[in-house]
């Protein structure tokens, strides 16, 4: 091989690396513009596309073409006596090859869109918060999911032929936060603790928690405030939301840490905040209220904090 062509194919494979880093995203995408990914001739160019319904019946009954389903609840599980924790690290990234990550590819996610009480989208957007931690950088999730491509688009009942995936060689960990970390930072100048379940829960009316009420000093931001009221999987624009938002204290220059029930309505409002509102300093508490409230030293309020 003569001392040009080596030149060339250097000067190809960074282009090629660039073109890559360049154009990866996290964000949303429109049916339209999903379809022609999926459509592309090159294989090597086409997303993996993962349908992350709780029902394995529905994914039967038809999905995305190339739809690999991956159900969300399969990344968690009970530690300690504690339901519904993310897996240790090791046996996450078995379950993410498997279903095909690979470090090179567009992700396309997605579940079923519905008014409430569906609320589907948090599946989607739960493993979306588990690729972005295990480092996987072009990650768009289906506007109005699979009601909203299948009005213009035909699905199928064919399974995929999914290879192993490769995972990113680095970890993007600091997008969480742990129990220990939210109790140093709550009170703190500029730190805003966000509470995404509906109002009823956060002010302890509710039969479903262990314990009734939020953390000290959170604030109460439904995460359903940013979709669409017939389409629960379906984004309000950021012109829609952000005066509410700002309102409510939520703003570019805070830090924000955002938590819920079980950490999938949580990933759902730092999803939109940080990937569409594009704000800065946003993370997911993710063992959220079901683990905080079995910690029964740890204090809890039912009023909502004056402004």
């Amino acid at each position: 091989m003569n001392k040009l062509l080596c030149t060339f194919l250097a000067s190809a494979a960074i282009a090629l690396s660039v073109g890559r880093t360049a154009s990866a995203e996290i964000g949303i995408i429109s049916p339209a513009d999903a379809h022609a990914l999926i459509e592309k001739a090159e294989a090597a160019q086409r997303p993996l596309v993962l349908d992350t319904r709780g029902g394995y019946k529905d994914y039967f009954r038809g999905h995305l073409p190339t739809a690999h389903h991956i159900n969300f609840d399969t990344l968690r599980g009970t530690d300690s006596g504690v339901p519904v924790q993310y897996l240790p690290d090791d046996l996450t990234r078995q379950l993410l090859i498997r279903a095909g990550v690979n470090k090179d590819r567009t992700h396309l996610i997605y579940a079923t869109g519905d008014k409430l009480p569906n609320d589907e989208i948090l599946s989607a957007s739960m493993v979306a918060y588990v690729l972005e931690k295990f480092g996987v950088k072009d990650i768009r999730i289906l506007d109005g999911g699979l009601p909203a491509y299948a009005a213009e688009f035909p699905t199928t009942q064919e399974y995929p032929k999914t290879s192993a995936g490769e995972l990113p060689a680095e970890m993007n960990g600091d997008i969480g936060v742990n129990v220990q970390q939210v109790m140093k930072m709550k009170g703190q100048p500029g730190v805003v603790l966000v509470d995404a379940r509906p109002l009823n829960e956060y002010l302890g009316k509710d039969d479903v928690w262990l314990r009734k009420g939020h953390i000290p000093g959170a604030i109460s931001f439904h995460w359903a405030k940013l979709m669409a009221a017939d389409n629960t999987h379906k984004f309000k624009t950021p012109d829609e939301v952000k005066a509410e938002l700002a309102d409510a204290g939520i703003t570019a220059d805070t830090d924000i840490v955002v938590y819920c029930g079980t950490s999938r309505e949580g990933s759902l409002l730092r999803f939109y905040l940080k990937h569409v509102m594009e704000f800065p300093k946003v993370r997911l508490y993710e063992g959220s209220w079901k683990e905080y409230a079995a910690l029964k030293d740890l204090p809890v309020e039912t009023a909502a904090p004056e402004k």
